[in-house]
């Protein structure tokens, strides 16, 4: 028994020194240059440790600028997107010829270039000298007025933004959810139609549960990814999130890096570890409410 032990951990350490490597360490390095107050990249020195770059962050009006961003995408997208998708996916189990066919043009946005479909986007929504955008042009024909979506009004941003989210992050849950569907036994369907069972009850009672934890692992991942969006906000407004006002945490985050305003590791760093456990709640608040909702 002892030899199979020994047998075990070999195997484990390679995987366990990359985990170590790659994601335990630089957590901790993180949580070290968050304490640091006024590190420098060139010196690496700072001059004290303390709760300094945390207090500057959550007061900092583009932080808290971002985080609004950041919660209402995650509060709007989720939803929709996982709503939307089982839908589709409902629909595409539905059909029998050509399905092949429409399961690969839902899935191809989710391997077109993220910034080829932000150039898009810009193109149905921004105004320009020339044109008022594809949109504006249908809103026009139908007798209202032309909207600025790209450089407007906050709401307006807002909105681009959402729906580019959900367009970007629909056919990877179609995908996952169209494979649940096709995986719940039939059995339980053809015992439903002897009893007489309507459609509606047969799928909340028998299609829900059973899919229930492909539809939680999509919640959960979603919470995570949204919470990670920077690069669709760029591929619509530019790399100047601030200015425009649609910077996301981590958008943020690389700004303190790298952006105009950069070069203060400790406040991104801060600003990191924020955001871990903002994820960290949001994801043991799922876990909580899956064990009364989620059927394994």
């Amino acid at each position: 028994m002892e030899q199979n032990n020994r047998k075990a951990w070999l195997y484990l350490l390679p995987a366990m020194a990359f985990l170590g490597v790659f994601m335990v360490y630089p957590l901790v390095d993180v949580l070290v240059y968050s304490f640091e107050e006024g590190y420098n990249f060139a010196s690496q020195q700072y001059f004290g440790v303390g709760w300094y770059n945390y207090a500057y962050v959550l007061h900092n009006r583009y932080f808290l600028q971002a985080v609004k961003n950041t919660f209402l995408l995650v509060i709007i997208t989720v939803p929709i997107s996982t709503g939307l998708s089982l839908l589709i996916s409902i629909g595409l189990s539905s059909i029998k010829r050509l399905r092949n066919l429409f399961q690969t043009i839902f899935f191809l946005p989710y391997v077109t270039n993220t910034l080829a479909v932000g150039l898009v986007f810009m193109i149905l929504f921004k105004k320009t000298e020339y044109s008022d955008g594809l949109v504006n042009l249908v809103i026009t024909r139908l007798g209202g007025t032309p909207v600025d979506f790209i450089d407007g009004p906050y709401w307006t941003k807002m909105l681009v933004l959402c729906v580019y989210t959900i367009w970007i992050v629909m056919p990877f849950k179609i995908l996952i959810l169209t494979s649940a569907l096709a995986s719940v036994n039939d059995t339980y369907y053809n015992a439903a139609r002897i009893d007489g069972t309507s459609r509606w009850r047969m799928f909340t009672k028998i299609t829900l549960p059973m899919i229930s934890p492909t539809i939680f692992y999509l919640v959960i991942t979603g919470f995570i990814g949204a919470f990670k969006a920077y690069s669709d906000a760029v591929a619509l407004f530019g790399t100047d999130l601030n200015t425009a006002g649609m910077n996301t945490i981590v958008g943020y985050i690389y700004d303190m890096l790298y952006g105009n305003s950069g070069g203060y590791p400790s406040y991104a760093s801060a600003a990191a570890i924020v955001l871990f456990f903002i994820v960290l709640t949001i994801t043991c608040i799922n876990l909580t409410v899956s064990k009364k909702h989620v059927h394994y």
